[in-house]
């Protein structure tokens, strides 16, 4: 049922071109690689537009864009030339290479850390029995896999370098510059958006494991002795986050005091973002109840991890993860000064130095596009649509002329014109029958259907029509702009119209 949902979400991602694979029209192209149409962008701006909104203004922090090409030396620093890869085995028939933790995970039902040795991992094929998913034949002994992709720089002494491998890099590199030029004071969260690249060796399920894919990235820079002392901690403490921990194997809601109190985490600035990482991943129209913080175990989280809380939502692909929140102590800034020999340690107001710690909040853009469209399907009389709410749907409404003629299609653009310059992002279409102009707008997620008829020249009013129930009022045309904006920001439901 849950894969009839998976193909449900493709069939119509690409029917309306929300996403698809790049560079499609050649047969040979290689897999990971996606495009984003209109609507797809549309939404995938929306999220970040969102992110942006309750992570980087209202948490005061600073953001940056870094390059996505850097040199071997920043990956020398970082530990990713030496640590960097992933266990693999290769089906001795049809040559297929596997992620050999996932492959076995995917068979018995049960989380396998890629850090364990190659031995253990083979021993765990064979006794398991697990064949190749696409030819049934057996696998050959593991091996590591390099993930990050190789290219090179310059025309006759061509220097090696590498596209990012996840975007943080650029935020440690920036961290002495930032210091120096924008009076940074600890503690300080640094933010950006971009593009991360993976030599994922078995590109599959769609947009959410891809070779080239984007991050929002928040990298929380603090003195570990002051980790407690949090603005707006008095806002969350109440707040119940969705754990599921290593002792006791389900999903509790604890209050975001009490995981400090119990010593879940490390301090209250880990109980902070993981409490405002769940409200904002929520109003992106994520429920409560498919969503949870997994704790991570010593010997499957990241080498540079002094903790670790991935933030998982279910979805019809089983629970993904959507976020690595990882405590990333002094590892970064440490690593970087030792291999660079600049100084990056951080001057106190008293004199004193330190190297800061790090609360690393890295989201996967696309896996976030996925999970709001798996969590937004509905069946309509229409067939599929998705049901986004007003913060993620490409189009605040539609506009749609009765007909061409009687100057209904002039009425329509004029109003469309004083929408957009409300910047109200509108939805025009003037072509079929009406019904199927809204099935046109349901199915992408335009929540609100405004039709201009005969009546609208008389009465300067227009009908609005609510995708979720399909139930219309009557709005004049004066107010229509003050109406939507109120429905955008929840001051208003559709039944008090």
């Amino acid at each position: 049922m849950e894969n009839e949902r998976f193909e449900r979400i493709m069939e119509l991602a690409s029917r309306r071109s929300i996403f698809y694979p790049a560079a499609e029209i050649y047969p040979n192209s290689p897999a990971g690689f996606w495009d984003f149409g209109p609507v797809g962008q549309a939404i995938r701006r929306k999220i970040v537009e969102v992110w942006r909104h309750e992570f980087v203004q209202k948490e005061s922090m600073l953001e940056i864009s870094g390059a996505q090409i850097l040199p071997v030396a920043v990956f020398e620093g970082s530990g990713h030339v030496r640590s960097f890869a992933d266990p693999v085995v290769r089906c001795l028939k049809c040559k297929r290479y596997e992620r050999a933790d996932h492959l076995i995970s995917e068979n018995i039902k049960k989380i396998v850390p890629e850090s364990l040795p190659l031995e253990e991992l083979e021993e765990l094929i064979k006794k398991n029995k697990i064949k190749c998913p696409k030819c049934g034949g057996d696998f050959g002994k593991a091996s590591k896999f390099k993930m990050m992709v190789e290219t090179l720089v310059g025309k006759l002494d061509e220097r090696k370098t590498f596209l990012r491998p996840e975007a943080c890099q650029s935020i440690f590199l920036s961290f002495v510059r930032m210091v120096k030029t924008m009076r940074l004071k600890l503690p300080q969260g640094i933010a950006q958006v971009g593009s991360a690249f993976r030599n994922e060796i078995s590109p599959r399920q769609a947009i959410t494991r891809a070779v080239e894919f984007s991050q929002m990235e928040c990298e929380i820079f603090f003195d570990p002795a002051e980790m407690d002392a949090v603005d707006g901690w008095e806002e969350v403490r109440g707040c119940k986050v969705r754990l599921l921990g290593l002792k006791s194997g389900k999903v509790e809601e604890i209050k975001a005091e009490d995981l400090v109190k119990k010593k879940i985490v490390p301090g209250r600035l880990i109980a902070y973002y993981l409490a405002r990482t769940q409200q904002l991943w929520n109003k992106l129209g994520i429920p409560l109840e498919k969503m949870r913080f997994r704790e991570v175990a010593k010997e499957e989280r990241a080498f540079y991890s002094l903790a670790t809380f991935d933030f998982e939502v279910e979805t019809s692909l089983g629970w993904l993860e959507l976020i690595a929140n990882n405590y990333r102590a002094e590892y970064d800034l440490s690593g970087h000064m030792e291999h660079s020999g600049t100084n990056l340690e951080y001057a106190k107001e008293d004199g004193k130095k330190l190297i800061p710690h790090v609360w690393e909040i890295s989201a996967g853009v696309e896996r976030t596009l996925f999970a709001v469209l798996d969590a937004s399907l509905k069946e309509g009389k229409e067939g599929d649509y998705f049901a986004l709410n007003m913060k993620t749907a490409p189009f605040d409404c539609g506009i749609f002329p009765l007909v061409k003629k009687d100057g209904l299609l002039e009425l329509a653009r004029k109003i469309e014109r004083e929408l957009k310059d409300e910047w109200l992002e509108v939805f025009f279409d003037s072509a079929g029958s009406i019904g199927r102009r809204y099935a046109r707008a349901d199915e992408i997620g335009v929540p609100f259907s405004i039709t201009v008829d005969y009546e609208s020249l008389k009465e300067k009013d227009v009908t609005i029509r609510d995708r979720d129930t399909t139930k219309q009022a009557r709005v004049k045309v004066g107010e229509l702009k003050e109406v939507l904006r109120k429905l955008k920001d929840g001051e208003i439901n559709f039944e008090k119209l």
